[in-house]
């Protein structure tokens, strides 16, 4: 893995929270934001999602049955491992993930050495291995019920999933491990936004204080 000389105005910023809860909006709304004065070349979004392990092993009837939501179904030593990379200037092989095989892609996407990295995903602030890696915590609150309106939509409509699949997912996983890993690390952020990337407020504040990191 190249590394491409030393940064110290490589920002990490984690945008946690809840499945549905608007994290992608929100990074996507900030990346608008920044992208004016910095160019997009600069900027990088990582979805944690990406991480999630190899299954090209298993039968898709044992793939289906993961549990997606907890810590062990992610390889989050190579997240913290390429974030360690891009902050000291660095580039990194970032896996795809494919939703509807349960599985990675054959092919990673290339990230060069960027000034600033967005990662967002549920767990980012419940492993403090990851916690660790980031300058700005963000956690994204949004309530339950919106969050699954949102979940059956996105799945129902992007991930080829039946409606049946994604109700029985969200009572035997989604739920719990939101009460049982998510909703206790917002104590650990810096930053709590309500209204995901719809709040422009909050929007302002974050790319506000990115600047200011980058410029010191």
């Amino acid at each position: 893995m190249p590394i491409q000389g030393p940064s110290d105005t490589t920002t990490i910023i984690a945008i946690a929270g809840a499945s549905a809860s608007g994290k992608s909006l929100l990074a996507s709304s900030i990346y608008q934001q920044l992208a004016p004065k910095l160019g997009s070349q600069q900027l990088a979004v990582i979805a944690e999602d990406a991480y999630y392990r190899d299954q090209s092993h298993l039968p898709m009837e044992q793939r289906v049955l993961t549990d997606y939501d907890q810590p062990s179904a992610f390889e989050h030593d190579l997240l913290v491992e390429h974030l360690a990379v891009l902050k000291s200037g660095g580039s990194v092989e970032v896996p795809q993930y494919d939703f509807r095989r349960h599985t990675r892609r054959s092919k990673a996407l290339s990230i060069v050495s960027p000034r600033v990295v967005m990662v967002e995903g549920i767990l980012l602030l419940s492993v403090p291995a990851l916690r660790d890696c980031f300058d700005v915590r963000i956690f994204v609150d949004t309530p339950l019920d919106l969050c699954l309106l949102r979940r059956i939509r996105r799945d129902t409509e992007e991930r080829g999933r039946s409606l049946h699949s994604v109700i029985e997912q969200y009572e035997r996983t989604v739920r719990p491990a939101y009460h049982q890993h998510i909703a206790p690390a917002r104590q650990h952020a810096d930053l709590v936004v309500t209204e995901g990337g719809q709040n422009t407020v909050a929007i302002d504040l974050i790319t506000t204080k990115i600047r200011q990191l980058i410029e010191c």
